[in-house]
């Protein structure tokens, strides 16, 4: 899946994002909202790509996105589905570098994912989790037309940390 917006570039990660990766992964607000991915070097950065977005693709056609500014190609962050054991829907995740942050490009790359698997029909539903402290996620998850469900476990997070829980029902 390659898609474009206005001002981005949504493509599948490569081995050459592991810079990149590295960065975003390790800013403490990921650490702390999405979890510690044991990302400490370059080799464990292609080893999470590897295990996780690339190994998506290849398990499931679809993962988490590079998202990079159309203008110069920078890589702003990542945005995609990730379907885990745990969940009964693919769910959408989003993270991005600080300084990329309000700006928009979440809600606008999380658009153009949502627009895509709704007119793909690839998937009648997708749910998303947040934080429960993470409330620029949740508002962006309203804003998106996800309906709150309720507070939910994480049993990726190996600790079983409570969150909330969102649906978006994308059939006509």
């Amino acid at each position: 899946m390659d898609l474009t917006t206005d001002r981005l570039v949504i493509e599948r990660l490569s081995d050459e994002d592991a810079h990149f990766i590295e960065c975003l992964v390790n800013q403490p607000s990921f650490v702390e909202f999405i979890g510690d991915k044991g990302v400490t070097d370059k080799l464990s950065a292609l080893r999470y790509l590897n295990q996780g977005p690339l190994a998506s693709y290849r398990q499931h056609g679809f993962g988490l996105y590079k998202v990079s500014s159309h203008d110069d190609n920078q890589p702003l962050g990542i945005c995609g589905l990730v379907k885990r054991d745990s969940m009964p829907y693919p769910d959408i995740g989003f993270a991005f570098l600080n300084q990329h942050c309000g700006k928009g490009y979440a809600f606008e790359a999380a658009s153009a994912v949502i627009d895509y698997e709704h007119h793909q029909s690839h998937h009648a539903t997708i749910c998303a989790i947040a934080d429960l402290n993470n409330n620029a996620s949740k508002a962006l998850l309203v804003k998106l037309g996800f309906e709150l469900i309720g507070e939910d476990r994480r049993p990726d997070c190996g600790e079983f940390e409570p969150a909330h829980y969102f649906e978006l029902n994308l059939a006509d």
